[in-house]
């Protein structure tokens, strides 16, 4: 996981999924400036400055580990 944590990583999914920091906000039950921080802090430590980034480095990642596929 590229040294995430498991929030992070979760947070990254969901920005894979194309959720907003409202709508990841909301699923998570933190407060929007909460999901926004752990976005900033998933873009730094993956070294990363767009959230598209995030969403095809989470897609690869888990197209790579998903046996169905």
């Amino acid at each position: 996981m590229r040294g995430l944590t498991a929030r992070e990583y979760e947070v990254a999914v969901a920005v894979g999924r194309g959720l907003t920091n409202r709508q990841i906000a909301a699923g998570l039950h933190v407060a929007e400036r909460t999901a926004q921080n752990h976005v900033q802090h998933v873009l730094t430590k993956l070294g990363f400055t767009t959230r598209s980034q995030i969403a095809t480095w989470i897609t690869e990642i888990t197209t790579r580990t998903d046996p169905s596929s």
